[in-house]
């Protein structure tokens, strides 16, 4: 019912612009008019044209709705934070590979000061935008990337104690810094990586 009403008011309306475009083309100055097709109706002639063809739906339900927003939302988030997962894989491959040619500990706590401030100077304002929400979706995708979550990362660079504390913070805001990736319980995420990942070799190769 809600269809044919809707389709009905789009016939008046079409028609209405129709009538008004002839009598402009009436009004207008001879030579000036737009030439239209025409169809013969007794002794009527009137103008035929002919509108792109489009599909006249029903608002969708609520539930519809409030699913089209979760995925929404959740894309938003993979394509924000995919990025900084990936740059963290990378990064912290080239971190554990210098770690393991020094054996000094003081040395290795030198570097990973001086690590710490160049990742601030470079990822710090951006990840400080991040939303609670995007933060959770990013710790997912970490350890997709590396295989490992968050705290044991923090554990193994900065110590129990530290990783503890983070844990602590994040359990606050509602995070868990030992969340792990799951394919079949974030098959969505996976989705929208797969998809950015398409894009990229698209990009590349074309």
């Amino acid at each position: 019912m809600c269809r044919l009403k809707t389709l009905f008011f789009f016939t008046v309306v079409s028609c209405i612009l129709l009538c008004r475009k002839d009598a402009v083309a009436q009004a207008a100055a001879e030579g000036q008019g737009m030439h239209v097709r025409a169809v013969i109706v007794g002794t009527d002639t009137l103008p035929s044209i002919t509108l792109n063809i489009f599909e006249v739906t029903e608002k969708l339900p609520r539930r519809l709705r409030k699913e089209r927003e979760r995925w929404s939302r959740l894309r938003n988030a993979v394509y924000v934070t995919y990025p900084y997962a990936r740059s963290a894989s990378r990064i912290l491959k080239d971190v554990n590979a210098r770690l393991a040619s020094m054996p000094n500990k003081k040395d290795r706590k030198a570097y990973l000061a001086t690590k710490e401030k160049e990742l601030k100077a470079e990822f710090g304002d951006k990840l400080e935008n991040l939303s609670i929400y995007q933060g959770k979706v990013l710790m997912k995708l970490i350890n997709r990337e590396t295989g490992e979550n968050c705290y044991e990362i923090i554990k193994e660079l900065k110590g129990g104690f530290n990783a503890r504390v983070w844990q602590t913070v994040a359990f606050f805001f509602g995070g868990n810094l030992k969340s792990e990736y799951d394919k079949e319980e974030d098959s969505d995420i996976e989705v929208i990586v797969q998809e950015i990942e398409m894009y990229r070799y698209y990009r590349a190769y074309n």
